[in-house]
């Protein structure tokens, strides 16, 4: 009987426990993460790092002084090969970072080749190599899988021109800094989250002091919503040409500004001169090279023009371009190409054909269209992101429905500031109009005396 209650009291906690730990497993991998995987991932990592490093290829022969010394000093006869040298283990709140030295004779890319055998061999959901600095490098190591379930990190980068966009796979944040890339280009599939990228991107750009200018020849269906923060907004291929030519005008007029102060952007003039930056949202970009007759296709021709003039100098003049389209590539015609490299950015979803893939990524990172052609078409928001550093990550953008953007779009509406230049183009907020009374579906029966 005693047997039985000790099995009992002791039995049911561990269940309970044990029940509990898997429930946050599956329902709060952060919370099993901090609990039983960080420590778990830390003794692993102290006690088969060298071997791991052994068997991954990551040693180096010691040095001649370093031999000497270990016989002489030591007076050990066997000198061991060198791993990178642990400078710090920190735990996060989704994974582990490690701080390495590389000896001699060992670069970052020798990591970044073996990052997938360290994952096996420390039993983490991914490495990602970071150099820091020449000669150290950051293993971010996460510990599950952070893109099922997007959220956030509380700290973010910021500054005057950066937003918050997506959470990279390593479980840090991608951030669209336009200061240091000032163009880019979206590419996605219907129903592969490219909407909701471009909505997380509004949503962060509207708390910010930027004027917002937006171009959707879809009748603006997609943009309409973001009319109260939006200073001009073009739904017509008619419309959008007058207003890329009103934006190579304006930045010919700051050009002007900058000549008269000798600056060389809009960040080197005082901050009662400094014209509002702008950001020009480009939606279905294919729409602008479509073209019916004679006279679409020289209209067609000059707004990919004034395009690329944007994206060739509207930087200094603080003109960013975002360009969006379901694929792109050099069958859209004349100008395709010299457009796509001047944006700089790329974030590419799940396409329907890799010469979209390629045309994407495929010229700052080959590695990247293989990534990009198994994104699976339950996850949505997936992306591979890139630039011209050569790199590239896995993102996903957070949900957030047109409403929510919506919103706030409307509750910073007073930011939205007034160009003179693009005035003609400026919606118009329809207001709401109060709703009639109710008519009586029964027509009533008149009283009788």
């Amino acid at each position: 009987m005693t047997d039985l209650s000790t099995l009992w009291e002791v039995g049911v906690p561990l269940a309970g426990a044990a029940g509990g730990l898997g429930y946050a497993k599956v329902r709060a991998p952060r919370v099993f993460w901090s609990l039983v995987g960080l420590p778990v991932a830390r003794v692993r990592f102290a006690m088969t790092y060298r071997s791991t490093m052994d068997v991954c290829g990551l040693t180096v022969q010691p040095s001649r002084l370093r031999a000497f010394m270990v016989r002489t000093v030591a007076r050990r006869t066997d000198v061991q090969p060198v791993p990178p040298k642990v400078r710090r283990v920190r735990g996060t709140s989704t994974g582990l970072r490690v701080t390495l030295r590389l000896p001699a004779g060992l670069e970052p890319a020798d990591v970044v080749a073996a990052s997938e055998r360290l994952r096996h061999a420390w039993g983490v959901h991914s490495v990602n190599v970071v150099e820091t600095k020449p000669g150290h490098v950051e293993l971010r190591m996460t510990g599950y899988d952070v893109l099922r379930r997007v959220k956030m990190p509380r700290r973010v980068p910021s500054g005057p021109m950066t937003v918050p966009v997506a959470l990279r796979e390593d479980g840090t944040a991608f951030v669209r800094d336009y200061l240091k890339v000032p163009h880019a280009l979206t590419l996605g599939a219907n129903q592969s989250g490219k909407s909701m990228y471009q909505r997380n991107l509004v949503a962060g750009l509207a708390r910010l002091p930027v004027a917002l200018v937006g171009i959707d020849c879809k009748r603006g269906v997609e943009q309409r919503g973001y009319a109260p923060r939006l200073s001009a907004l073009a739904i017509t291929p008619e419309e959008a040409s007058g207003l890329l030519d009103a934006l190579v005008g304006e930045m010919e007029e700051r050009f002007d500004l900058l000549s008269e102060y000798g600056a060389g952007d809009i960040w080197d003039l005082p901050d009662s001169i400094r014209p509002v930056p702008v950001v020009v949202l480009v939606d279905e970009v294919a729409e602008l090279f479509l073209v019916a007759t004679k006279k679409d296709e020289e209209r067609r021709d000059r707004m990919v023009t004034q395009m690329i003039r944007l994206g060739q100098m509207a930087r200094a003049a603080g003109i960013f371009l975002e360009v969006c389209g379901q694929r792109f590539g050099s069958d859209l015609g004349k100008g395709a190409t010299a457009l796509r490299a001047q944006l700089t950015g790329r974030v590419v979803h799940r396409v329907n054909d890799k010469q979209t893939a390629e045309m994407g990524v495929g010229d700052i990172a080959p590695d990247a269209v293989v990534t990009v052609l198994v994104i699976p078409p339950d996850k949505p928001g997936v992306a591979v992101a890139g630039d011209s550093s050569g790199g590239y990550s896995r993102i996903r953008t957070p949900k957030l429905s047109a409403a929510a953007a919506a919103a706030a779009c409307a509750k910073f509406a007073h930011l939205t500031p007034e160009l003179p230049a693009l005035a003609p183009y400026r919606p118009i907020i329809a207001t709401p109009v109060e709703s009639a009374p109710p008519v009586p579906l029964v027509k009533p029966i008149p009283a009788t005396d």
